[in-house]
């Protein structure tokens, strides 16, 4: 059950950092000037991804990421 939870957190602290990693190189290595809007589109579609693993979790008892199998 531990390793679940660590493994979730992590997982989760990963699509973050690399969401993060996206927008930065797209606005500040490329210069693309992404607006406001679309940067806010992309957190939320995390935050939904994280409330579907969040789920998954509490409903599920164990969490397995697919692309960690």
């Amino acid at each position: 059950m531990l390793t679940s939870v660590i493994t979730l957190l992590i997982y989760i602290c990963v699509i973050a950092l690399v969401i993060y990693l996206v927008i930065w190189v797209l606005r500040d290595v490329i210069g693309l000037p992404l607006p406001g809007k679309v940067i806010q589109i992309l957190w939320v579609i995390f935050a939904l991804i994280v409330l579907l693993y969040l789920v998954q979790f509490v409903l599920g008892g164990s969490f397995r990421a697919p692309l960690l199998r």
